[in-house]
């Protein structure tokens, strides 16, 4: 029975090829998309899913500053994981990361530059699932001078060689001893530190070894007495998972106001290991949303390629129609029937999968370059197997189980007869799905306009501050004593216009304090600063702007000036700025000049309070200004004297304008992938238009040669076939405009600084829609309007 199924359906298919191609392409397309959206979804939505105690483990997180400067701070003190450890019975462990950007590290002659380092406590390798796969798991850091390393890390350093028990040099003679390795981490892991170090190395060299501050004043003797110091990744591990989180914020917030009752109410945050990747500390949203966008597109591909085939069955039903009758008179039930419609229905989607696998298979790594992502067809993954299955079983459903039912629902003699028509309700259906296949298209053209438009927004925007041509690079202590000989080496090459330092990354940004006071501050005030240690020249180096006062002059007074920008004015709520008293940490001073407000972070945020502090020896970021044309010239210069002070470490530099464009590297992607989703949308739904087109030419061929031999034109035969088609797409421009505008605006809101959605987007996605459509329908309508009306009449 199921044979005669299969040899009828491909006998169908081989007589309709024109429709079967269609379809085929339509569902091999869709099916490529959809799966491999799905996957990078799924792939989303499993980060850090695969530490066994991911459901008890919590990042620590506190709310600082009042006004515009609140914020939510993803870094803590270094005492908090010791204390609730210690005193609150729901925390059964706890482990802090403290992360120091880059250095260089040196085996025999080898040096490799790690970005991805960090000082740690053992507890980093129990509380998540990285265990030592070489090494005493009991005691991975056995003294101040280990190292842990993933495998990789330590193929590039020894190659075959045995690790363990390797010195590497770390920055400029620090010995280290490689005692443990752990596997590489997973793609899909928040964690992706390379070489990790014991927490007490840092308090060794922070604390024990640094005993003054600026200031020249003692500071504290060890990290766990340090409650100044917000640079610690704190994560908690609970005893269970129903542990009331609300009630253990508080208890960490009594530990804090305990042990320095002078702050602010300082209120902490907990956050599941579990969302840390798509949502932010205070459980708005990180990126939740573009998941949930692209899981929604990737759907709605799926469905406009089964609307295709829905459509191009009901559609065909009628010629199909003494078939069925035939079959039913022979002694066909209607189950039957249904069942041999499902089966050629699920042969032609078999064929369009077997496409679908094939081409995921040679497109995979080019998805990979273009999402940011290391998917892998991994047939051992069942994740993987779930997703594609039930996009298979799901998108068969929903192409097969309605034309199946109409076709197996035809009234024999009636058929035969030729009295059967396609009821209205049919007719109207199908208008339905057409409807709904270019809404859902159009919905993409216009997300693909605003968010082009938004980018080139934070693209041309006026920052306050002047990136073009500027490239940085991080000074190490030996070059950082002696930059003013860096900086007149730098100057001598014609291709250097100017050279300055500061102590922060001008584009990323840098240190927050809320460690504050000035003359009138309200005493409910808890306003945070970011910190930006400067040279005298930095100001006028990126051409910002002073509006009030004037610029440090170099001098050693300045040390005990500021400058703050003109958020921190209003903020302080400050007439008369100038002369007026500020400390900033322990530092007492007096303000100096108002900078007109420059954005040093993404334009997703608002600017904020700014102060400017003249602090060369901490200085440790090096900007140089090109003429543009000899950009390489001043590289080049630059290099030769890192060399001068960093002989055995790799040389790395960046260009502003490239950091600051990495910074929206997300929204570059969304735009990316809505371009080709709009495209394939697009595609699709003209693939379907095309078919119905063809099949509505055919069914009127009759009409068309009655109204040609009468004497109607070609532009009306044109206009006879295409109007109802074009009524249709104009019904799904009005339907998509009002949903494509709230998704968008919503999308936009997580900029401080964004564009208005103009009438203009919604004119051009529509027109530009209707045009396409158009031009698909008429491919078809001009080729029925040219035939001969002697031929059409014979036919018929």
């Amino acid at each position: 029975m199921i044979r005669n199924y299969l040899k009828t359906a491909w006998r169908n298919i081989l007589q309709n090829k024109f429709y079967a191609t269609i379809n085929v392409a339509g569902l091999t397309v869709g099916l490529v998309v959809g799966l491999f959206m799905l996957l990078w979804v799924q792939d989303e939505l499993s980060f850090d899913k695969f530490n066994s105690n991911a459901k008890n483990i919590y990042k620590v997180g506190i709310v600082g500053g009042t006004g515009i400067s609140k914020q939510i701070f993803n870094n803590i003190i270094a005492p908090v994981a010791t204390f609730a450890k210690n005193e609150i019975p729901e925390v059964k462990d706890a482990v802090r990361i403290m992360s120091i950007g880059d250095a260089p590290f040196k085996y025999k002659d080898k040096v490799f530059y790690e970005k991805d380092f960090a000082f740690t406590d053992p507890s980093y390798f129990t509380v998540f699932d990285f265990n030592l796969i070489r090494g005493d798991e009991q005691n991975p850091f056995p003294d101040n001078n280990s190292l842990v390393i993933t495998e990789s890390t330590a193929k590039r350093y020894f190659g075959n060689e045995d690790p363990i028990g390797k010195v590497v040099m770390m920055g400029q003679n620090e010995q280290c001893k490689v005692t443990g390795v752990i596997r590489d981490y997973p793609e899909n892991s928040s964690f992706q530190y390379h070489v990790l170090l014991p927490i007490s190395r840092f308090n060794d060299l922070a604390y024990i070894k640094n005993k003054k501050t600026y200031d020249n004043k003692t500071i504290v003797s060890s990290m766990d007495a340090d409650w100044s110091n917000f640079g610690f990744q704190t994560y908690l591990l609970l005893k269970n998972s129903d542990v009331n989180t609300v009630a253990l914020e508080k208890k960490l917030q009594a530990i804090h106001e305990r042990n320095k009752p002078e702050d602010a109410p300082v209120p902490y945050l907990t956050q599941p290991l579990l969302k840390m990747h798509l949502y932010k500390a205070d459980g708005t949203d990180g990126g939740m949303s573009t998941v949930s966008t692209f899981a929604i597109v990737a759907l709605m591909i799926l469905v406009i390629a089964c609307i295709n085939y829905v459509n191009l069955s009901t559609a065909r039903s009628m010629l199909r129609a003494k078939e069925v009758s035939m079959r039913k008179i022979i002694g066909a039930g209607k189950f039957q029937l249904f069942i041999q419609f499902m089966v050629e229905t699920a042969l032609l989607f078999m064929i369009a999968a077997v496409f679908a696998f094939v081409l995921m298979i040679v497109l995979l790594p080019n998805f990979n370059q273009f999402s940011g992502k290391q998917i892998a067809l991994d047939l051992s993954n069942y994740n993987i197997w779930l997703c594609i299955i039930l996009t298979l079983v799901g998108t068969l459903a929903a192409s097969s189980i309605y034309p199946a039912l109409l076709l197996s629902s035809f009234e024999p003699l009636k058929a035969l007869k030729g009295k059967i028509s396609v009821s209205i309700g049919n007719v109207a259906f199908r208008r339905i799905l057409v409807v709904l296949q270019f809404s859902a298209s159009i919905i993409l053209i216009i997300g693909t306009l605003v968010i082009g438009n938004q980018l080139r927004f934070i693209r041309d925007k006026n920052l306050g501050y002047d990136k073009e041509n500027v490239f940085s690079f991080t000074m190490r202590n030996s070059m950082q004593q002696h930059f003013d000989v860096v900086k007149t080496e730098l100057l001598k090459n014609p291709a250097v216009l100017s050279v300055t330092r500061a102590g922060r990354d001008i584009i990323t940004g840098g240190m927050s304090t809320g460690d504050n006071d000035w003359d009138g501050k309200p005493a409910n005030s808890n306003m945070w600063f970011n910190q930006i240690y400067a040279d005298k020249d930095l100001i006028p180096f990126f051409n910002m702007n002073i509006v009030e006062g004037a610029n440090f002059k170099g001098v050693v007074a300045d040390s005990i000036h500021f400058l703050i920008n003109e958020t921190a004015v209003r903020e302080m709520g400050l007439k008369d700025p100038i002369g007026k008293r500020l400390r900033v940490q322990t530092r007492n001073g007096t303000i100096i000049g108002v900078v007109k407000d420059f954005h040093f972070t993404t334009i997703h945020k608002k600017i904020e309070p700014a102060v400017f502090q003249y602090q060369p020896n901490y200085c440790w970021k090096v900007y140089v200004k090109t003429t543009g044309r000899d950009a390489q010239k001043a590289i080049a210069a630059a290099l030769t004297t890192w060399k001068q002070y960093n002989n055995d470490v790799p040389f790395n530099y960046a260009f502003l304008d490239e950091t600051y464009d990495k910074l929206y590297t997300t929204e570059q992607k969304q735009g990316s992938l809505f371009n080709l989703f709009a495209t394939i949308a697009i595609v699709i739904s003209c693939l379907g238009l095309f078919g119905l087109a063809t099949y509505s030419a055919q069914v009127k061929t009759r009409e068309i040669g009655i109204r040609k031999v009468l004497g109607a034109s070609v532009a009306k035969i044109i206009s006879l076939l295409a109007a109802e088609f074009m009524v249709l797409i104009i019904i799904a421009i009005f339907i998509a405009m009002p949903v494509a505008w709230f998704a968008m605006n919503s999308w936009l809101q997580d900029f401080a600084y964004k564009i208005n959605i103009g009438w203009v987007v919604f004119l051009f996605a529509g027109g530009g829609a209707t045009l396409i459509a158009l031009a698909t329908i008429s491919i078809q309508s001009v080729k029925a309007a040219l035939a001969n009306p002697v031929k059409s009449l014979r036919s018929e």
